[in-house]
């Protein structure tokens, strides 16, 4: 299960004691008799047992003090931005072109976004816009990861749906399915939808020819801390030459090369570099990460340029300074992981048998121990179970979007984590899953995997009813 065991794993922060527990530890287990130690405590001290708002509350080892920084980060991510000039300084800056006004627009209840409906506009989904490298000098930039990929000319990197007041929205996203029907092994039929994305209405003119279109949703926000408090080393010692691929990326702040955690494509590599890229391409907000005041506007969009901005001389040269990024990142760092649920089932322990036995545990790893000498010390040391490996894998062409980020190709996605997918239906009232949200059951999303994980997705289809059902009563406990 999983790739190389982590007795080759070389850790600083652990004494040679502390290694061999760790390592036994988090060890796949082979007894599905029972629980595991712990394992109804998703993240450790941090884990939440809260069953009112599950997703959006603080990391249990939190201190009362630090709660108030929780408190004013969680008002920053639900903060309605306004467009500028406005009477109330500290929130203007929207846009110009944007796609949502604050954080939880997108991230609903701190959970995951969904496809429009009918002819609804976008709230919690968008288009990445990106073209290839054309030229040998574009291809090593992308190889020496000064850039992820190319944004086009127009309309940059993400279509902006919407615009502050005077100003004409790029364009609207639509989406139409066809229907494909899938027979079980016993001969039960699942329809899966095969989503077709295009842009009504461009304001400027046509696309590039190259341009790709790439459907996101927004992802849950929690247990974000406790991931990047995970150990390079034991992330990196389950690569495998054939499947399950690092993504290095550049930090934002200092350039420096790291190991890409966070995002569909696993292009951002910190907590800070993910808040600060949303709140520059979706909302239009500078920070000192993203510093420019027009966000995603390009250099053809004239009009989106002689907008004013909302930065403010006397409080620094950007729109969102130090402190709102600093809070808004201690936030997204500590939002807690609830509890599993029935972790002691035999029901529940059938199908996490199954799911190990189909191979999923191979790239949702069950478990990791975090890093003694981390930034938080609310993250360290802790038993995790994000059963994710975070790791790029090929998905096969079913689940495509042909766009280059890094290191990710366009058949390539990081493998999501599953804690918490067994509440989306309480917290966000749909079950919609995978990058763009075409899934509208865990069956459907296990059957579009493929590539390098069609095995695990035809032992899924080959298992009898019980056990399929067996196998998603597990995941609904996580």
């Amino acid at each position: 299960m999983g790739g190389t065991e982590a007795e080759t794993t070389t850790r600083n922060d652990l004494s040679t004691a502390d290694l061999a527990r760790v390592t036994r530890i988090t060890r796949p287990t082979a007894d599905f008799s029972k629980a595991e130690p712990f394992e109804a405590m998703s993240a450790g001290a941090a884990t939440t047992t809260a069953t009112s708002d599950p997703f959006s509350q603080p990391s249990a080892n939190m201190s009362f003090e630090r709660g108030q920084d929780f408190k004013l980060g969680n008002a920053l991510f639900q903060k309605l931005w306004v467009s500028s000039p406005s009477s109330t300084q500290a929130s203007d800056g929207l846009g110009p072109l944007y796609n949502a006004r604050s954080c939880q627009t997108c991230h609903i209840k701190d959970g995951r976004g969904r496809p429009p409906e009918g002819n609804e506009d976008a709230v919690s989904m968008f288009l990445r816009l990106a073209r290839p490298a054309r030229t040998p000098e574009e291809a090593k930039a992308i190889g020496d990861h000064d850039v992820l990929n190319f944004p086009d000319a127009t309309y940059g990197r993400q279509l902006q749906n919407l615009a502050v007041p005077g100003l004409n929205p790029e364009g609207r996203l639509a989406v139409s399915y066809e229907e494909q029907t899938v027979t079980l092994g016993d001969g039960e039929t699942v329809s899966l939808r095969k989503p077709s994305y295009s842009i009504e209405g461009l304001n400027d003119g046509p696309l590039e020819r190259d341009t790709t279109l790439s459907a996101r949703i927004a992802q849950p926000t929690l247990g974000l801390g406790l991931i990047e408090a995970i150990a390079e080393e034991d992330i990196l010692a389950n690569a495998r030459p054939h499947g399950g691929r690092p993504a290095w990326v550049r930090d934002h702040r200092n350039g420096a090369l790291k190991l890409g955690r966070f995002g569909w494509k696993a292009q951002n590599a910190s907590v800070r570099d993910q808040a600060a890229s949303a709140l520059s391409h979706d909302i239009g907000i500078s920070s000192p990460d993203a510093p420019n005041a027009f966000g995603d506007c390009t250099d053809k969009e004239t009009d989106c340029l002689s907008m004013p901005t909302g930065v403010q001389k006397r409080l620094g040269d950007v729109e969102a300074p130090s402190p709102v990024v600093d809070l808004m990142t201690f936030y997204t760092e500590n939002l807690a992981v609830p509890a599993r649920r029935n972790v002691d089932d035999p029901h529940v322990l059938r199908g996490k048998q199954q799911f190990y036995e189909a191979g999923c545990a191979s790239c949702h790893m069950p478990k990791f121990v975090t890093k003694r000498d981390t930034n938080d010390p609310l993250h360290s040391f802790q038993l995790i179970w994000p059963y994710s490996d975070f790791l790029l894998h090929d998905m096969g062409e079913g689940l495509a979007d042909g766009q280059q980020v890094g290191e990710a190709g366009g058949r390539d996605w990081r493998t999501q984590p599953l804690w918490g997918i067994g509440l989306t239906q309480a917290v966000n009232g749909n079950g919609f899953y995978l990058h763009d949200g075409r899934a509208r059951s865990l069956t459907e999303a296990i059957l579009w995997h493929g590539g390098e994980a069609q095995k695990a997705r035809d032992a899924f289809a080959a298992l009898q009813k019980s056990d399929r059902q067996a196998l998603l009563t597990f995941l609904e406990s996580l």
